[in-house]
Order: C-alpha cells, then sequence, then structure tokens
C-alpha cells in the first residue's frame, strides 16, 4: 500500500506536495480545518484518514496548535540553562496561556531565553524588549556568536561572488561525472549528522540505479537541541549547501534538488530562497546549465515540527505527505526513495563540504583531519562556554583544545557535556581529556560524535532530571512505527518521572531490560539510540543516581 501511495503523491511533483499546501493552510488558524483536509483528500486522491494522520503529526500542523501566537524553546541547552520559566512567565505577561506552544531547539543555544514569535526567533536579551517586538516591526530577531575556524576555514571562509565561487562548479560540467565522482570517494567525506556513512558510496549507489527521475535531498531538519551549525550555514553559507546538492545531482544523474528546512529556523527559508533565485539570475540552475546537458533545479520544502523528519525515510515520507514514518530498510533510498524513485539524502554540513573537495581535488580534503575521520567539523558551544559560538576544527582535535583554548571554559562549575545531539553521549568532565574530535574516537569510549554539539550539564543539574528530559524528547518525537520505541520511550519517562517525584526505586534489571529492548528491537536510530546517553549516565554517575533504583 505505501508504494502505491508513494507513486500516486508523486502524480502532482513536488511544486504541488500535498505536504506543502498543508502548511499553507496551517498559517492563519495553526491547523488545517476538517474542510480543507477532506478537499486535499479529494485532490491528490486518498482517504480522509491519511490527510488527516500527516496533519495531526506535526506539532504545527496539529489540531492542538490552533491558536498558537508565540513558542518558548524547550531545547536541552535552554532547560540546562535554566532561562526557559523566566521566558514563559514574562510571555503570560502580553499573551493568554492557552496562545503559547512550545518549539524545540530553536538554535540559540549560545544565549538561550529563546522564543518564537510572529516567523522570527528571538534570544538573549530580546526578552527585555517584548513591547516592541510585538507592537512594531523590528530586526531585534537577529544575534551574534563567535565563528573562528582554529585552522584552515573551509567551511566558515568568507563568500566572495557568485561567478567566483561557482567557477569550480562550471569546471567540473566539463568533465565526466564518474572523475568528479571518484574525487568525493578519494576524500573519503562522511556524513556529518551521524553515524559517518561515506558520502562517495551513497552517491555511488544511486548514480548506478537506472531510472529517468532521481531526487538530492538536503536534510536540513536535522534538529539535534545544540546544534545551530546546520543553522549558520543556511543563514551564512546558502551557496556553500546549494553547491553541493548541484554536484550530487551531476553525479548520480539527479535533476531536481530539495531544501528540508526546519520550521524552527524559518530565517533561513527565505535566506536560501534568495541564494536559489540568484542562481536562477545567473543562469546556473535551469535546463542544459551552461551547455553541459545538465538540468537540475530546487524547491525549499518548510518543515512544520517533528524532530524525527532527521532521519532520512521519515523525511521522504514526509515531503510526500505521509505520516513520517521511519521505512523498513531495505530497500534503500538510493534505491527507492522519494516517490519510489532513486534519493540520495544528505544533511547541511555534509553538503557544504563538496565546494573545498571539488575546488582542490579529494586528497586536499583527505590530508585534513584523522586517516579514517577527514576534514573539517563544526562544533557548537553553548551559553555555558565563555566564549560560546560555533567553530570550525580538523577532526582529531583533541576535545580539551575545544573546550579550554577555543570555547576558554566554562563559567560555572559543569559536570558532564551531551555530544552530538539527544541520542548523542553524556561525557563526564573527567574524560575530556580522553577524546578527540573524530567519529573513532568517541566511538571507541562509548560515545557519538553525531553533529559535535556540546550542551554542559551544571553541576546542580540532577542527573535523573536529564534522564526523565531525555526520555520526555524521545517519546514525545517517536514516529511510533515500531513498538521498542513508541513504548519504550514512554515506559522509560514513566519509570524516570516516578523515581524523580514520588520516591519509586526502580529496578535495575527492568529498566537494563527497557534499554537493551530499544536497542535491539527498534527500527531507526531514535529508539536504539536513545540508550546511549541514559547507559553513560548510569555508569559515570551511579553514586549519584543509586537512591532511584533498587
Amino acid at each position: 500500500m505505501s508504494d502505491n501511495l508513494s507513486e500516486l503523491l508523486g502524480r502532482k511533483k513536488v511544486d504541488q506536495s500535498l505536504f506543502n499546501k498543508m502548511g499553507e493552510l496551517a498559517k492563519p488558524a495553526g491547523t488545517p480545518s476538517d474542510e480543507e483536509l477532506a478537499k486535499l483528500a479529494d485532490d491528490f486522491l486518498i482517504g480522509k484518514a491519511n490527510a488527516y494522520g500527516t496533519a495531526s503529526f506535526y506539532d504545527f500542523l496539529k489540531p492542538e496548535n490552533k491558536g498558537k501566537k508565540v513558542y518558548v524553546c524547550n531545547g536541552t541547552a535552554c532547560v540546562c540553562a535554566g532561562t526557559q520559566d523566566t521566558v514563559g512567565n514574562s510571555l503570560k505577561d502580553h499573551f493568554k496561556e492557552d496562545e503559547i506552544g512550545h518549539m524545540t531547539c530553536l538554535g540559540r543555544c549560545h544565549e538561550n531565553n529563546a522564543f518564537h514569535y510572529n516567523g522570527k526567533n528571538y534570544s538573549g536579551d530580546a526578552l527585555h524588549n517584548l513591547d516592541q517586538i510585538i507592537n512594531s516591526k523590528n530586526e531585534l530577531n537577529q544575534d551574534n556568536y563567535t565563528i573562528k575556524a582554529s585552522g584552515k576555514a573551509i567551511l566558515t571562509q568568507s563568500f566572495t561572488t557568485i561567478s567566483d565561487f561557482y567557477k569550480p562548479l562550471i569546471d567540473a560540467l566539463k568533465k565526466d561525472s564518474a572523475e568528479i565522482l571518484e574525487e568525493i570517494k578519494t576524500s573519503n567525506v562522511r556524513g556529518r549528522g551521524g553515524a559517518g556513512f561515506p558520502m562517495g558510496l551513497k552517491l555511488e549507489f544511486c548514480r548506478n540505479v537506472e531510472n529517468a527521475t532521481k531526487f538530492i535531498i538536503c536534510n536540513a531538519d536535522e534538529g539535534d537541541p545544540g546544534a545551530f551549525s546546520d543553522r549558520y550555514l543556511l543563514e551564512h553559507q546558502p551557496h556553500s549547501v546549494l553547491f553541493g546538492m548541484l554536484i550530487s545531482g551531476y553525479v548520480t544523474h539527479a535533476s531536481y534538488g530539495i531544501v528540508y528546512i526546519r520550521a524552527e529556523y524559518p530565517e533561513a527559508a527565505k535566506i536560501v530562497q534568495d541564494a536559489i533565485d540568484d542562481l536562477r539570475n545567473e543562469g546556473l540552475i535551469g535546463d542544459n546549465i551552461h551547455g553541459s546537458g545538465f538540468n537540475f533545479d530546487f524547491k525549499i520544502i518548510q518543515a512544520q515540527g517533528s524532530y524525527i523528519c532527521g532521519e532520512e525515510t521519515a523525511l521522504i515520507n514526509s515531503i510526500e505527505g505521509q505520516r513520517p514514518e521511519v521505512r523498513v530498510r531495505p530497500p534503500y533510498p538510493a534505491q527507492k526513495g522519494l516517490f519510489n524513485k532513486p534519493t540520495v539524502v544528505n544533511n547541511v554540513e555534509t553538503l557544504a563540504a563538496l565546494h573545498y573537495i571539488i575546488s582542490n581535488g579529494g586528497n586536499a580534503w583527505k590530508q585534513i583531519g584523522t586517516e579514517r575521520s577527514s576534514g573539517t567539523k563544526l562544533v557548537s558551544l553553548d551559553s555555558f562556554f565563555n566564549r560560546p559560538g560555533l567553530y570550525e576544527v580538523e577532526m582529531g582535535t583533541p576535545l580539551s583544545v575545544v573546550i579550554n583554548d577555543l570555547g576558554g571554559g566554562f563559567k560555572s562549575d559543569v559536570k558532564a557535556l551531551q555530544i552530538g545531539g539527544p541520542l548523542g553521549g553524556v561525557v563526564p568532565i573527567s574524560k575530556i581529556n580522553d577524546l578527540t574530535i573524530d567519529f573513532e574516537s568517541f566511538s571507541k569510549e562509548g560515545f557519538l560524535l553525531g553533529h559535535a554539539s556540546i550542551i554542559c550539564i551544571p553541576s546542580s543539574f540532577p542527573m535523573m532530571k536529564f534522564i526523565e528530559h531525555l526520555f520526555d524528547f524521545a517519546s514525545y518525537e517517536s514516529c511510533g512505527k515500531c513498538f521498542p520505541c513508541r513504548l519504550g520511550t514512554k515506559r522509560g519517562h514513566e519509570l524516570s518521572t516516578k523515581a524523580l517525584h514520588s520516591g519509586h526505586k526502580i529496578d535495575q534489571k527492568l529498566f537494563s531490560d527497557l534499554l537493551t529492548t530499544l536497542e535491539q528491537g527498534s527500527l531507526c536510530a531514535h529508539g536504539g539510540g536513545i540508550p546511549l546517553p541514559i547507559r553513560n549516565t548510569l555508569h559515570y554517575f551511579e553514586d549519584e543516581l543509586k537512591t532511584y533504583f533498587n
């Protein structure tokens, strides 16, 4: 049935996608009406249950979102900073309680106090200017943070001009696309959003599938709380991302590029669209680009609030207008993805790396970093650092250098770091000197590099409360497709809440079995990954947590 539904939803192409139409209908009231959903179902020849099931999944389409006017960030960085109760109370002076919703995460981790109003994100001192923000047009949504490269600036290099920046693309279009693919494979650039799968292999898999229609998708919906590297690239370096998508299209013989941007990054969508318009004006997208015979065009899809859409198959379902549930693999997206066509999904930072690789050759990238983790990596540092912001470091850089030399150490006492998002490991301060910024070091020590976002857990923050927060997040954001994740994360949240608030003692064997079931039985890395930080916390903070277990 899902195959048939994918084909059916593909009839009107991406430009007329069901998902986009739902988003447009939700804007006036916060959710589409039942009548509007029924009409959409008729237009797309699908059941009304399919349309309602999709709309009711997303934070900013579901009926509960009706009438919401302002949203408080409840991401992990803001939770650990302890700023959001003040934000919520301040907003209650201007909005009714049922007009206030929540978003996760706004990418304002460097200064917290984050909230969203009228299509813009605010943080830091903006809270003190609520009257001006609400009653007038303003630019108070702007923020500033440190952006620095510790070595060679690649992803953080200043943009020049379109003609200069895209010359390597024009040169590449004069070469055999197989030659360009070999440079990418030589570079050994690995995915920057999770487990680090080699990008060149993923592109090659798609290239080898015969199909007249193929898609390149930029996954700009990887909403790991604490990570604002994607946001930086979309807002400050959009052409790096678009360049990477064009090259990916050329080597796979794809003609369509989709940039799927988080609802929580509203400013990014406009900036990327402006960059796409500039490319069109310069004749760098469209049909027969520079007489090469290569056709490629872009479409922005704005997400509607769902962390699971960072998983590539859930993202593909989302674009189609289905509930964003994870697909069973195989087949993999490179074989059968969007509308059942070969599809490559890469995250923002991975795509942005291709400009340097194509400009300088695969070996130039491979010479940076370590043997198995080549190139540079963007690292996000939250507000607990003396110099919070975004740092580009060579793979293999000691974590201690990032924390002490670049970040300037901590403003206050910190006992642990969560690195790599909600599925990333919880690293005690005692382990800082044992880690380097690369995939192998983190894996060897029992952690996960992921996005390389660093969230500080202050000494005053109870670790059982942190476990409860992780389970709450995982349960809320589960797609519900598989039993282990849908039920297991909820049971974990219930157990930790009872232990924290009612004196209940958790059975250690039961809890360990729950984590094992999540790890081994979950369909994707959402349920399968959440036990990692929980186990890290149990291991390294046993003394603090032992009173909650029997």
